[in-house]
């Protein structure tokens, strides 16, 4: 859709850091064509203002909020072009990692935007949702793809510092299974031990990406 002259966009900045989020929004707002309408916390105060009577075109949305994903709620909260019954979703995160994004874009987010761009980015990101389109810096590696449930359980059992048979037990099935597993995890991300896989998988927080079914 194309936006009405004089129509100001209806922004949420979602975020579990008080200062963060309201110094966003007060920026934000200063922006002639943009309304910022809420500043929710969390997850739950978010659904309470998209029920509301003025809900937002446009949130923005962070990817942890405490003890909850903002990636697992993302195929809840929408992700349509405005207009829709649901908003358009900017993913933002301090953490720029493919298969963030990868799994943001798959989810039917509208944007991707890492909390380190200056805010003329996030601004810009904004009107573009708002107007139908995406706004992703880079385009989504989509072969990062999410883990499978399996992937996962043996990344799992393999930070917790588990042996190959050790997973096997935990899981029931057979130590080869597991090393195909971990041999195919080095191969999709040019890992070359299971010291190099746990420390990436840590530091991008991979288990954080909900589970390809």
């Amino acid at each position: 859709m194309t936006l009405a002259a004089g129509h100001r966009i209806r922004v949420a900045i979602v975020d579990d850091h008080p200062v963060l989020r309201e110094g966003t929004a007060a920026l934000i707002g200063l922006e002639p064509d943009i309304e910022v309408v809420g500043t929710p916390g969390t997850i739950g105060e978010l659904r309470a203002l998209l029920a509301s009577d003025r809900p937002p075109e446009v949130v923005v949305q962070d990817i942890r909020m405490g003890d909850e994903s903002g990636l697992s709620v993302l195929a809840e909260l929408g992700g349509g072009p405005s207009g829709s019954d649901h908003p358009a979703v900017i993913v933002w995160t301090a953490y720029d990692y493919p298969q963030y994004a990868a799994y943001a874009y798959r989810a039917g987010a509208a944007g991707f935007v890492v909390k380190t761009a200056p805010t003329a980015e996030l601004v810009a990101a904004i009107r573009q949702v708002a107007d139908g389109g995406l706004h992703f810096a880079s385009r989504p590696d989509l072969r990062s793809r999410p883990l499978t449930v399996r992937e996962r359980d043996v990344l799992a059992e393999a930070i917790a510092g588990r042996s190959n048979d050790e997973i096997a037990a935990a899981l029931g099935v057979t130590t080869r299974t597991v090393e195909s597993h971990l041999t195919r995890l080095y191969d999709r991300y040019d890992l070359h031990s299971r010291t190099e896989l746990v420390g990436r998988a840590i530091r991008e927080g991979w288990l954080d990406v909900p589970a390809e079914t």
